[in-house]
């Protein structure tokens, strides 16, 4: 690592000190830096910012000496914010090359725990594809395992609305697994992510639900009959929720996904109410009327605002 220009702390205005081209964090809440900036107001900046110090000759100016950030910049917009004029720096020798830019930048903010999961992916990947690095060298570089690095990159395979949602916490980072998981079906992977987006569908229920498409898929390349693949797709339409029909020799069981106690109670209107399903096939009738009487009265009659019950799926 580079050395400083001794211990020392200097003042240097902020106007002075040029934001870092090699900043990973992309998003900044306005609402943090507000608040940072009124303690900076009463307290001043409690820790310096990193900076490199560069010299500039301008024609008929002579030297101007420029600042650019190393880290810092949170600290850096909140000062400004707070009309501060001059802000305590530390400076490091102008020979950090910008590898080292970006390592010390990403560094910084895991320790804060300050990057989104998309922006740190995104770091990782400037890492690897700009300057070289395996992933286990990124990995000793930011004090993570190799597999660390390696599972943060593939969040950059999703899609760009999905990306999106996470660096917008709409999603959480769990929420990534299940949905590379369905990568190579892009339909069951968009359905996947309304579920979780709008029925917010945990971590676990939707790992769940991705390992049933998986098996689903299975069953499918088995040859699964295509009246019960007509079936299933006819009532997954009609219900607006996952269903899945298993057959055997006896008869066989109907199972439908829901994530809340009023997904339930939607589907056990839509069950009993007749109008509901006009128009169904006999076979949809009939696969209806078995799943509706398997399920329980006490469940049936239950006051949906009475919220006495917690299921988190339920096989019908």
């Amino acid at each position: 690592m580079s050395s400083y220009q001794g211990d020392s702390i200097f003042w240097v205005e902020v106007e002075r000190i040029k934001p870092n081209p090699y900043q990973p964090r992309r998003t900044f809440e306005e609402a943090a830096l507000t608040s940072l900036a009124e303690s900076i107001r009463q307290y001043g900046v409690l820790q310096p910012l990193t900076v490199t110090r560069k010299e500039i000759e301008r024609p008929g100016e002579g030297i101007f000496v420029e600042y650019e950030l190393v880290a810092g910049e949170r600290r850096l917009r909140a000062s400004k914010l707070a009309g501060v004029q001059q802000v305590p720096v530390v400076i490091r020798t102008s020979e950090d090359s910008d590898r080292m830019k970006l390592e010390l930048a990403i560094i910084e903010n895991l320790q804060r725990e300050d990057l989104n999961a998309v922006d740190r992916a995104e770091a990782f990947s400037r890492l690897v594809n700009e300057f070289g690095l395996k992933h286990g060298d990124v990995g000793a570089r930011v004090g993570k395992s190799r597999e660390y690095v390696s599972n943060t990159l593939r969040i950059l395979g999703l899609p760009e609305m999905m990306r999106e949602a996470l660096r917008a916490g709409d999603i959480s980072e769990g929420h990534t697994r299940p949905l590379l998981m369905l990568s190579d079906k892009p339909e069951e992977q968009q359905t996947l992510f309304k579920d979780i987006t709008t029925r917010r569908v945990n971590v676990r229920d939707a790992e769940l639900l991705a390992r049933r498409v998986a098996t689903d898929r299975a069953r499918s390349k088995a040859h699964l009959a295509p009246d019960v693949v007509a079936l299933e797709k006819e009532l997954s339409e009609r219900l607006g929720t996952r269903v899945r029909i298993e057959k055997n020799e006896a008869g066989g069981k109907v199972t439908i996904d829901f994530f809340s106690p009023d997904d339930l109670t939607a589907l056990v209107t839509a069950l009993a109410n007749p109008p509901a399903l006009a128009g169904a096939s006999d076979g949809t009738e009939a696969i209806v009327a078995e799943a509706l009487a398997s399920v329980p009265e006490e469940i049936r009659q239950k006051d949906p605002d009475e919220g006495l019950y917690s299921i988190s799926n339920f096989t019908v």
